[in-house]
């Protein structure tokens, strides 16, 4: 059955709604609620409203904060450390975006660590906040309290997927790349589990080291794995990804692994660009609009329709999605209509 589409105005005010009942002031709730509509509006749909009633639990538990700001631990105006006290990573990321931004615009370049924050959600969905300025952006993130992924040849987990995002202007869309150290992550792993499918890869590993599709392995005692990037042939490349970004997102701000875990979180590393105060922005866009040209015109394999840049098919979704509405995935709004009882919020009506 194909589920309703509604207003994504709708969805974010629904949303903000539901935060600011949880305890969120509004600019806590709003920021989270426009970030996880924005990843629906892309089509990350495991990492979009579907965390909002993970995100409503963590807050009833008291585990997400929902007061305050972050602490400043040091900040030398070009580098900025924050300890987030376990507030909202959405809302914690996209200021350290915000700062970032504005900082390299002075600087040429800047960069935020963030030690204890809840989980970020999606990373693609806070680069337009800086390309959109027409800024250069990369966000790392990494859960210091959880491991589900690997290092290449072994069979018990030590990192998360470790997603990582770049984006940066052209002279038409913003490239917008969203990729991680592991083969999958743990959102799809999830959503396969409890809808008893499986993957069409052997993506996973049995905790003897057997390449699997069943994300069942997850419930052995030990757990299975994910496999880095790269798979069992070069999965050393994902490996590397891995240590690179816990490095940025753990070694930097100073907590991690070595620590005591805290619950569901997040380690993040937010840098911003600012081509202007190098060769000129002119020049940038020259240079990379080239680039996007020429995978454009490359002549596809046999079956492919085109060449497409990353964030290419999450930019016409969103367009679609903005002018016809948005179609969450199936049970997300089954869900939250329940947190909506229970918080007295509305229900957005559908629009088809």
């Amino acid at each position: 059955m194909t589920e309703p589409a509604f207003r994504a105005e709708d969805l974010t005010q629904f949303a903000t709604a539901l935060f600011e009942r949880a305890g969120l002031d509004r600019d806590k709730a709003q920021t989270m609620a426009e970030l996880l509509v924005e990843a629906d509006l892309m089509g990350h749909t495991t990492h979009g409203l579907a965390l909002a009633g993970g995100y409503l639990d963590e807050l009833d538990s008291g585990s997400m904060t929902k007061d305050g700001a972050p602490e400043v631990i040091a900040d030398t105006g070009v580098a900025a450390t924050w300890d987030g006290r376990r507030l909202p990573g959405v809302w914690l990321t996209a200021q350290a975006v915000d700062l970032a931004a504005a900082r390299a615009q002075v600087h040429g370049l800047a960069a935020v660590a963030i030690r204890r924050a809840h989980h970020i959600a999606c990373l693609a969905a806070f680069l337009p906040r800086a390309t959109e300025k027409g800024l250069v952006v990369q966000i790392a993130s990494s859960d210091p309290s959880a491991a589900s992924v690997a290092p290449f040849g072994g069979t018990r987990a030590v990192f998360t997927p470790d997603p990582i995002a770049f984006g940066f202007p052209t002279d038409g869309d913003p490239v917008l790349i969203d990729i991680s150290a592991s083969i999958t992550t743990n959102g799809m792993s999830n959503r396969l589990l409890a809808e008893g499918r499986t993957f069409e890869h052997p993506w996973l590993l049995t905790a003897d080291g057997t390449p699997t599709h069943d994300p069942a392995v997850f419930r052995t005692d030990p757990p299975g794995t994910i496999l880095p990037t790269g798979g069992l042939d070069h999965g050393h490349k994902g490996y590397g990804m891995a240590l690179m970004i816990e490095a940025l997102t753990q070694g930097l701000p100073g907590f991690g692994r070595a620590d005591p875990p805290e619950g569901w979180g997040a380690s993040v590393w937010v840098q911003v660009i600012d081509p202007a105060r190098f060769a000129g922005h002119a020049a940038f866009v020259r240079q990379m609009a080239w680039t996007v040209a020429a995978c454009r015109a490359s002549p596809p394999r046999p079956g492919l329709g085109a060449v497409r840049l990353p964030g290419e098919n999450a930019m016409v979704k969103r367009r679609a999605a903005l002018a016809d509405g948005l179609r969450l995935y199936p049970g997300v709004m089954r869900g939250l209509a329940g947190w909506a009882d229970k918080l007295g919020v509305t229900v957005p009506a559908a629009i088809g």
